[in-house]
């Protein structure tokens, strides 16, 4: 891996970690102390976080973190459903029977493991099979430029207002009644099942974000 994109790495670790705050306008040199990577390293990534709106340069002040604002959750969320709609349908046709019931028994397991007690253990492990599913589904689209678009975009998302889109104790059995109702649209093999509950999924979590 290049500097740069360990730099790049370090940047965002930070900022989901609230580390580096939405809106807050930094120097390069700020940046060099908050990710541990060299000058010359973090000048060759800031081109890369402009071009994926992380950052922009604002003249004589520095470099701006983004914002979060309505605007962006509409937009981030908007489109995190178009490529999820696209990724769900082709999973739905072309997934094995071995791989749903792979996923299906995973959220078997964490269901079993969130009836002893919201945990933080269960609720880590509930933030990771939520991540990793959607990210599985999209990969299987075999697009890098569509990952690549959809990593950058999850940024946003798991930006907006953390503790609005990260699974809580008071969350943790809805969403995972929202994965059930997906897996099993999957399972039937019902394409158009699986888009309507994947986009209701999706719509309960803009919601949180937009606190609707």
């Amino acid at each position: 891996m290049r500097l740069r994109d360990h730099a790049y790495s370090n940047f965002t670790e930070k900022l989901l970690a609230r580390d580096i705050k939405p809106g807050q306008i930094l120097s390069q040199r700020e940046l060099v102390e908050l990710t541990g990577r060299s000058l010359g390293a973090i000048r060759e990534m800031i081109p890369r976080l402009e071009a994926d709106g992380l950052i922009k340069t604002v003249p004589k002040r520095g470099l701006q973190v983004l914002s979060v604002d309505i605007e962006l959750v509409r937009n981030a969320f908007q489109l995190r459903s178009i490529i999820e709609t696209e990724a769900i349908s082709n999973f739905c046709r072309l997934a094995s029977s071995s791989e749903i019931e792979k996923i299906d028994q995973d959220h078997q397991k964490l269901k079993a493991l969130a009836g002893q007690g919201m945990s933080d253990d269960a609720l880590k492990k509930a933030q990771k099979t939520d991540w990793d599913f959607h990210d599985m589904i999209v990969d299987r689209l075999e697009n890098k430029i569509i990952s690549d678009i959809y990593r950058v975009n999850m940024i946003k998302i798991r930006l907006i207002r953390n503790s609005k889109t990260s699974i809580y104790p008071d969350l943790l059995s809805s969403v995972l009644d929202e994965h059930f109702a997906i897996i099993e649209a999957l399972i039937s093999r019902d394409v158009g099942a699986a888009v309507f509950t994947l986009q209701t999924h999706i719509n309960s979590a803009r919601k949180r974000a937009l606190n609707v």
